[in-house]
């Protein structure tokens, strides 16, 4: 079967896709919810809660391009199922456990089994979706992260507040265990050219031999994560402890901001299509996640009641960028490179999130929250230049 053949299974191929994407959010950014009870239940600084939240994510790192590696070689439904039941399995060992240190060991390997779902999905959508729809499908595919972290903001606050840490890291044990029997059930491998026939035409070989086009990639992507983690790691932890906000107001209103979120990835991949073009796109998106996250720092300094209406903005914008870089790299990379690129990606990704937990845990109880959003600016304003001028065209 072919990308001509699938016809409107390819829809619900995305739709599993867009579950076990999710499910990883839950474990990956969902752990960031119990900072709050973290800090004030167990007794741990929001530095170490910090750096207990950034446990999954550091995981991460060591494993994503040997998902990805896995996948070009043995097919995304596999690296899918295997890396979701992994982080089932040690999440629901997390919720168990009662020691700190092996909470935090058990979460790393939650993490590194969970973000098989970052490359294995990605190069799902590029093989079945035809070059004109691709901006579009990466895009839905790309919401599921923040619809994720909507979910778990809704429920692991709660969960935490009324029931205990325990009943709050089932919540994503459940939802990789789902996703990872789903995609055994209905993820189907997309069709690539023979082995001998890829050797023959060079595609085997590394798109990073004679190009620089995908290092730059990876680098703006490496800044563009770190205002968006500022926000998702800390935003509700500035609502609660900055704004007066309770935990079932504060969640909803981050709940509020991770659609909106999810919806700004579907339009900037629409948006990609539209102009034949990932990269422009993404370079005009950096400069607003620039204002938006300077906006942030001015009116929380000033303690503005529109800081709250332009943190749902800065939710949307620092999001927008990662499918449109995604699309981009799995287009350069091809079909026998696009795993394990979409692996580098998201590890020079997860290590700058990983930091973002701790060090800005740290900064923020050093010089508060306005000061920590203002640096958090800076980032993408080094990421804009960073992102290569030639065009990409999607329908090559």
């Amino acid at each position: 079967m072919d990308a001509g053949d699938i016809g409107a299974r390819r829809w619900l191929i995305l739709t599993v896709g867009v579950l076990a994407q999710a499910a990883q959010a839950t474990v990956v950014n969902g752990v960031a919810f119990l900072i709050p009870s973290l800090h004030t239940e167990a007794g741990l600084s929001l530095a170490q809660a910090g750096t207990l939240a950034g446990a999954p994510l550091f995981g991460g790192v060591f494993t994503l391009v040997v998902w990805g590696a896995i996948s070009d070689r043995f097919g995304e439904r596999l690296a899918l199922a295997a890396g979701l039941g992994l982080a089932s399995a040690a999440t629901a060992a997390a919720a168990l456990t009662t020691s700190i240190p092996a909470l935090g060991i058990l979460l790393v390997l939650a993490g590194a089994g969970a973000v098989s779902a970052n490359a294995a999905s990605g190069r799902v959508v590029v093989g079945w979706f035809a070059p004109a729809q691709r901006g579009l499908a990466m895009g839905i595919r790309q919401m599921s992260v923040p619809l994720g972290v909507a979910a778990g903001a809704l429920v692991i606050p709660q969960l935490a507040t009324n029931h205990g840490i325990a009943w709050a890291l089932a919540f994503p044990a459940l939802a990789c265990g789902t996703a990872a029997l789903a995609c055994v059930l209905g993820i189907l491998d997309p069709p690539r050219p023979d082995r001998a026939e890829a050797k023959s035409t060079g595609m085997l070989g590394s798109p990073y031999r004679n190009s620089w086009t995908l290092a730059r990639i990876h680098a703006a992507s490496i800044l563009l994560v770190v205002p968006q983690y500022v926000v998702w790691t800390y935003s509700l932890v500035w609502l609660i402890t900055d704004r007066g906000w309770d935990e079932t107001g504060a969640g909803l209103l981050i709940t509020v901001a991770q659609v909106l979120a999810a919806l700004g990835r579907v339009a900037a991949g629409s948006w990609s299509d539209r102009v034949g073009s990932r990269l422009w796109p993404l370079r005009i998106v950096a400069v607003s996640v620039v204002v938006s996250m300077a906006a942030l720092a001015v009116s929380s300094l000033f303690d503005s009641p529109v800081a709250i209406v332009i943190l749902l903005v800065a939710s949307v914008l620092t999001s927008a960028p990662n499918g449109l870089a995604f699309t981009a790299v799995a287009e350069i990379a091809g079909p026998y490179w696009g795993g394990r690129a979409l692996g580098i990606q998201n590890t020079g990704q997860f290590v700058a999130a990983a930091a973002v937990g701790p060090a800005f845990g740290a900064l923020i109880a050093a010089v508060g929250f306005p000061i920590a959003f203002a640096i958090a600016a800076m980032a993408p304003a080094a990421a804009a230049p960073v992102v290569p001028q030639v065009p990409v065209d999607p329908k090559k």
